[in-house]
């Protein structure tokens, strides 16, 4: 049985697609799927933002076969966890859960490295030449954990 993780973010073009590209690497496929989606539609059907596959793929990863998608409702039904980047987006996405077992599943994917404290991946898109690396290594760490209880 295949364990599902969904990563989320607003227009899931920057740091979705990384913790989604992150995560897959770390994983056994026959028994773990990563997806990724954003909150927002805005980048329907659109690669990932060019400065994350390039960070991607300066620590040897391809995401740039990513699409973007927008979060549905029924996504609750078909993952098992449900990782957010920041708060905002956790807000939008509870707001479609129609069960506590649905709300149950999102969390704040910094919640893993950080137990407790609530921090959010920042947005790169408009952070500087550095903002693509930071994120890269704030969702690595976290991801290396979540591979570990997996």
């Amino acid at each position: 049985m295949h364990t599902k993780i969904l990563m989320v973010c607003l227009g899931n073009i920057c740091r979705s697609p990384l913790a989604h590209g992150i995560l897959k690497s770390m994983v056994d496929h026959d028994t773990i799927f990563v997806d990724s989606a954003g909150t927002s539609a805005f980048h329907k059907g659109e690669a990932p933002d060019i400065r994350s596959i390039g960070v991607a793929e300066k620590h040897y990863l391809n995401i740039s076969n990513q699409k973007s998608r927008q979060f549905l409702a029924s996504d609750f039904d078909a993952f098992d966890v449900i990782y957010a980047m920041d708060t905002a987006n956790k807000k939008n996405i509870l707001a479609l859960a129609k069960t506590d077992a649905h709300k149950q599943k999102v969390k704040l994917i910094l919640n893993e490295s950080n137990p407790g404290l609530d921090l959010e991946v920042p947005d790169p898109y408009y952070g500087g030449k550095n903002g693509f690396e930071d994120v890269y290594q704030m969702l690595h760490k976290a991801c290396l954990i979540i591979a570990k209880k997996l």
